[in-house]
């Protein structure tokens, strides 16, 4: 009897990394409600864009969620995931953080399963028009790739915030490779998505097998998760630099990182103009009985928004909320299960669930933008207060279960969850 070998459809796998609740403190108060992976971006939760982006790839047959929220804060998500996409997805809680490579160690049966030939990891907190196929196209053609790191071009100054990548221009290995350097090496920076070929598992192996005897021979009862934690960027992508392994892809897409609430809103803009190019009819198009839409807007299907409203540009609205007359909102994020009275305007700013905001009130914040004269600049993730201790002008935030009077202003400020404003408020954190 002869046994041909046929040969087996290639399979591909995703591997997201959403952290847990220790990380995301920059995104309060809107983290304190929901995880910061699930927070809704131009109507969908920040990770589903990724999903989304992964669901296009021919042959990636799985998605796992990787990270330390508790599974029941994670359960209805993936389950609804499952059934919209025609991937198996799931989540995989690490037992503590393990840091970027940690939990990719740890869950490495799960993620060999299938014999995938090379899987994608995106960190959870990019925003991008992310371009998987092109970059698995460029994986596929270098031979000896074991990973392929997407890349974008940032300002001199602003590179140094992240993990740097100096290339071989000819051959786009990676060279040399450092995280967030002390002074200036590259203006080509780490995007935080990747392509590795099953060849990183062994060097994992290694990376944990040296951190195991380093932690038993030291004197110092160090914390055990620490001996399983492990870095994608320092541990593994840092000794790949230089062995003609790594590549580079670089790409000229909008990609920006979500560390704080501001860069939702920002990150909103950008989603919602993606999906002229993607998915069109989730932007709402201005009818007879709708309210005036300007620029790019997103209406939940459930929302009623009062045709006398003006809405947009760059604006999102979530499940059941309600928006009176004559109101006029841009640039903003309104959340599930809230409500902005009569001829109230908001801008630059994102209203918690369940809040309510009363007639004739205005709520404005500051963006907190890329310099537009400076090619490739980023989004500046600057602290909430600046040296001489007052607070930074920023995106204004209600957290969920706010109650804001009629006629009253509210400028440049953060409302914590559960609070009942008695008039108005600029520049303040009202906790």
């Amino acid at each position: 009897i002869h046994f041909y070998k046929r040969d087996r459809m290639p399979v591909l796998k995703a591997v997201i990394l959403i952290a847990g609740p220790q990380k995301g403190t920059r995104f309060r108060p809107l983290s304190l409600d929901v995880p910061k992976p699930l927070f809704p971006v131009a109507g969908l939760p920040i990770v589903q864009h990724h999903i989304e982006a992964c669901v296009k790839v021919k042959d990636l047959k799985e998605i796992l969620l990787l990270g330390f929220y508790p599974s029941n804060e994670m359960s209805t998500f993936v389950a609804e995931m499952n059934s919209i996409y025609k991937v198996n997805i799931r989540y995989l809680q690490e037992f503590a953080p393990l840091g970027t490579a940690g939990g990719i160690y740890h869950f490495r049966d799960q993620i060999r399963a299938g014999n995938p030939d090379a899987f994608f990891v995106m960190n959870g907190d990019v925003c991008a028009d992310f371009p998987l196929e092109d970059m698995l196209a460029f994986h596929h053609s270098k031979d000896n790739a074991v990973a392929t790191i997407l890349g974008t071009e940032a300002t001199r100054q602003q590179s140094v915030n992240y993990g740097c990548i100096v290339e071989d221009k000819s051959t786009h290995a990676v060279l040399h490779y450092v995280e967030k350097p002390n002074s200036y090496i590259s203006t080509m920076i780490n995007c935080g998505v990747y392509i590795f070929s099953p060849d990183i598992f062994p060097m994992l192996q290694s990376v944990f097998n040296s951190k195991q005897t380093e932690y038993l021979t030291s004197s110092e009862g160090n914390d055990s998760c620490k001996r399983e934690t492990i870095w994608l960027e320092r541990d593994l992508i840092f000794p790949l630099a230089g062995t003609n392994t790594a590549f580079l892809y670089e790409t000229t897409n909008w990609w920006s990182q979500i560390k704080t609430a501001g860069s939702a809103i920002y990150a909103n803009r950008h989603y919602l103009a993606l999906y002229n190019k993607t998915n069109a009819g989730r932007l709402t198009k201005e009818g007879k009985n709708s309210p005036k839409i300007i620029g790019d807007v997103f209406i939940h299907e459930t929302a009623t928004v009062d045709p006398t409203a003006v809405l947009g540009p760059n604006v999102s609205i979530g499940k059941n909320v309600k928006i009176g007359a004559g109101a006029r909102i841009r640039e903003s994020i309104i959340l599930g299960n809230s409500m902005v009275g009569e001829n109230t305007l908001v801008l630059y700013s994102v209203i918690g669930w369940n809040s309510s905001v009363g007639s004739w009130s205005r709520i404005e914040g500051t963006p907190d933008d890329p310099n537009p004269n400076k090619p490739f600049a980023k989004m500046e993730n600057s602290p909430l207060f600046n040296v001489s201790g007052q607070l930074n002008p920023s995106i204004t935030i209600l957290g969920s279960n706010v109650v804001v009077p009629s006629e009253v202003m509210l400028l440049n400020s953060i409302v914590l969850p559960h609070k009942e404003l008695g008039g108005s408020y600029k520049n303040q954190i009202i906790l």
